[in-house]
């Protein structure tokens, strides 16, 4: 893999402003800086309100853990962004999503034998990210199976792990030691 762009800053290294968000986000859930947070540690008034987001859709929003992880790789498949991939890989088969269901979304395909809230969280967000846009069946779908309350999250979660994998494409976010990708690389 190419070099990475933007690796940790060591502490006696930051400014006043990327220590008070540094230790913002480790006095929470997540504990310590890491993977998309080393990169917007470069731009701390970002990531302090944009982690409260994450923090949100990934700890407290009302959507079934096996939903929104469901969604997360489906977000992350899109950008072809392993570090989330793996972070969250085992985080959806924890929460319950079946391992084929994950495979087929590594290797680009739609999976077969989705529950009916998978299928419509699947083409909410294929469509949402291939399209732009959702038709009106999709859409009419999504908000029977989730309400609008949880269309909003689950579109907001393929949106935040967008802008995360695009900052770590950019900055070539290495894996964690002894992580594999998990999914493939598409050629471009």
């Amino acid at each position: 893999m190419a070099k990475e762009r933007m690796s940790s800053i060591a502490p006696e290294s930051m400014t006043e402003g990327q220590k008070k968000a540094a230790a913002e986000l480790a006095a929470g859930p997540r504990g310590e800086v890491r993977g998309p947070f080393n990169v917007m540690l470069r731009s701390p008034e970002l990531m302090s309100p944009l982690q409260k987001v994450g923090e949100y859709l990934r700890f407290r929003c009302e959507l079934d853990r096996r939903i929104a992880e469901m969604a997360t790789l489906i977000a992350a498949r899109h950008w072809t962004q392993v570090y989330e991939w793996s972070a969250h890989h085992p985080l959806a088969l924890k929460a319950g999503l079946k391992p084929e269901i994950a495979q087929a979304i590594a290797d680009g395909r739609r999976p077969t034998g989705m529950a009916q809230d998978e299928e419509a969280v699947y083409d909410l967000l294929t469509e949402t990210l291939q399209n732009k846009s959702v038709s009106d069946v999709t859409y009419d779908r999504a908000i029977k199976q989730f309400g609008e309350r949880n269309v909003v999250d689950l579109v907001a979660i393929a949106g935040y792990y967008a802008l995360l994998g695009m900052l770590m494409n950019v900055a070539r976010t290495q894996l964690p030691d002894g992580k594999q990708p998990g999914m493939p690389h598409f050629p471009n």
